[in-house]
């Protein structure tokens, strides 16, 4: 299970797995499973597993998971998330395909914790906020993609990640992928080439989540402090 900040990599991390041992990668929508008549969302779910056991060996990412199985103990639904809940565990707990489950999860709070025992998920990793190097390292990756869309290859070598690696600090991938594209209109607007200026206004002019939900974030740390293993 990978839990954390969002637009760090969670769900880029279950894409690149099945990518690197040449597996189909399966993503299962546990909302999409649901249907109002009574069985027919357990009935869609066993027949989902069926279907990845089929395909196996291959990568089963859960995205999101918290959210499809929020609210277990109040649910006004007749019980079909609580079953639905365990046929899943048991799945998990019992299944000897070679199904490889990863799930991420953005706020782990909301699963029980049967979810999160051994058996079930061998490993919880928190994915935390970039460090300054990995930082300069996402800006140089998305930088090279503008580069290659704008054939401008000189893009990457003109300008410093370096500074834009400090002047994100606390900002996600996401936000700084985000970050290139609004520079990129910017300088289009302007009938210019991209330039640090372009990318440190489109910084300014958007703050992180890590600053506007500085309380859930520091939260999410202090959880993951002694309960999960750095994805660092």
């Amino acid at each position: 299970m990978l839990v954390g900040v969002q637009g760090c990599g969670k769900s880029l991390s279950a894409k690149a797995v099945a990518g690197l041992w040449h597996q189909p990668l399966l993503r299962m929508d546990v909302g999409a499973l649901m249907e109002s008549l009574v069985g027919h969302s357990e009935r869609n779910l066993r027949r989902a597993l069926e279907l990845a056991e089929r395909i196996a060996p291959c990568v089963l990412w859960i995205d999101e998971i918290e959210k499809g199985f929020a609210g277990l103990e109040g649910a006004m639904d007749g019980g079909t998330i609580q079953r639905m809940f365990g046929t899943m565990l048991t799945w998990m707990q019992e299944k000897d395909s070679p199904v490889f489950v990863m799930a991420t999860a953005n706020r782990i709070d909301l699963l029980p914790p049967e979810m999160l025992r051994k058996g079930r998920f061998d490993e919880i990793f928190f994915v935390d906020l970039p460090d300054e190097t990995q930082r300069a390292d996402i800006w140089r990756i998305h930088l090279g993609y503008r580069a290659e869309a704008s054939g401008d290859a000189d893009l990457t070598s003109r300008l410093d990640t370096q500074v834009l690696a400090e002047a994100s600090d606390g900002y996600s991938g996401a936000e700084i992928a985000a970050a290139v594209v609004e520079g990129a209109f910017s300088a289009l607007a302007e009938e210019a080439p991209l330039d640090v200026r372009h990318l440190l206004a489109a910084l300014s002019a958007s703050p992180p989540l890590s600053r506007v939900r500085k309380a859930d974030i520091d939260g999410l740390r202090d959880w993951a402090h002694g309960r999960a293993r750095s994805a660092s």
